[in-house]
């Protein structure tokens, strides 16, 4: 049964389809489309869903001075986010082989569309992915496209390769099935993930 949407994650997806269409001709920008046309369609509320705020969520507020500092349109995800965050699931993510002791404590994702998100999606899993100053998120694959828009900066590697910067604003672009990580600098990392799970 549809019904409307929670305001703020509205808001929320408002402003990442206005940063995502901004966007120059790079490949995540076609991907990003296809995740917001099918969002779109009538959802369906999570009823079982509860929000959880773990440790490291004291680093969120930190996070999104860094976003909104970046531009306005950031400004605007953040201001948004801001608002959605204290309504979401915290979780750890287990089961990844970290080299960094200081991983299980000091990382969180929340799924804001998605199985366990605020609303049931048959195509899109929307979330996102925090991690304290100087914390490394593992290398990981999984079959689903992904695509990430940064909200504030960190480094990235694909492929086992080289570590890339991304400032806020900047897009991640992960086939199916491609290695990744990504690494907080001096401040928090904080990035919105899509994962495409339809056919």
């Amino acid at each position: 049964m549809s019904s409307p949407r929670d305001p703020d994650l509205a808001d929320v997806l408002d402003a990442h389809k206005a940063i995502t269409t901004a966007l120059p001709s790079i490949t995540v920008k076609p991907f990003f489309k296809r995740c917001h046309a099918a969002l779109e369609a009538p959802n369906t509320p999570n009823p079982s869903h509860q929000s959880q705020r773990i440790l490291v969520c004291e680093h969120i507020n930190e996070g999104l001075r860094v976003t909104t500092a970046a531009s306005p349109g950031l400004a605007r995800l953040a201001n948004a986010f801001g608002r959605l965050a204290p309504k979401l699931a915290w979780q750890r993510r287990e089961g990844l082989q970290a080299k960094d002791p200081c991983f299980a404590g000091n990382h969180a994702n929340a799924t804001l569309i998605g199985h366990d998100g605020l609303e049931h999606h048959h195509s899109v899993r929307l979330g996102v992915s925090l991690l304290a100053p100087g914390v490394e998120y593992p290398d990981h694959q999984h079959p689903p496209e992904e695509g990430y828009l940064v909200m504030s900066g960190g480094d990235w590697r694909q492929d086992h390769g080289k570590w890339v910067r991304r400032d806020p604003g900047d897009t991640v672009h992960n086939v199916p099935d491609i290695w990744h990580a990504m690494r907080a600098g001096e401040a928090p990392l904080l990035a919105l993930w899509m994962l495409w799970t339809g056919d």
